[in-house]
């Protein structure tokens, strides 16, 4: 049975070719997911299958409000004052999916989410309405600067929010 556990430094490269079979369109270099473990390596999963094989991944961490890194881009750092969480990336290999593998990793995530008024991700592949049952929708309006950042990821990429579920 697999499952998620948090990732480590020597399942980067599986990562990255996770990321290349899933995401050719959108690529993004090691450094990225190197960072992001080193950063804030309590939002980095890996989905560890049944012979000890990286099958997929969940990539999140802190940002300011409505401010997530553009594509293929370091953070440098987690600022401060962020007050958002971002969900960056859940991936899960084809031959493991509708397992219901990629929900366990999400209900991780918005534990640690939990911590912050509020999560937001970028959603990619027509996979809105797969979000929208764990809570993110489209807020009204976006700024121009959050607009286009959006263009990196392709011409249906839609910025959602969570609000943090009330106690």
């Amino acid at each position: 049975m697999a499952t998620w556990r948090q990732l480590k430094i020597s399942d980067i490269d599986a990562v990255v070719s996770i990321m290349a079979v899933i995401h050719a369109e959108l690529p993004e270099s090691r450094d990225i997911f190197v960072e992001r473990l080193r950063l804030f390596p309590e939002g980095c999963l890996g989905l560890v299958n049944e012979v000890g094989e990286l099958s997929g991944y969940a990539i999140s961490h802190p940002i300011r409000y409505r401010q997530p890194p553009e594509l293929d881009h370091l953070l440098g750092q987690i600022a401060r004052d962020a007050d958002q969480y971002y969900i960056h990336d859940v991936c899960v290999l084809p031959a493991f999916r509708g397992r219901g593998l990629a929900p366990q990793a999400i209900k991780k995530l918005l534990i640690v989410a939990e911590r912050y008024p509020s999560a937001c991700l970028i959603s990619v592949y027509g996979t809105r309405s797969f979000w929208g049952r764990y809570g993110f929708l489209p807020p009204p309006s976006i700024d121009t600067s959050l607009a286009e950042k959006l263009l990196d990821y392709g011409g249906d990429a839609t910025y959602l929010e969570r609000r943090k579920s009330d106690p």
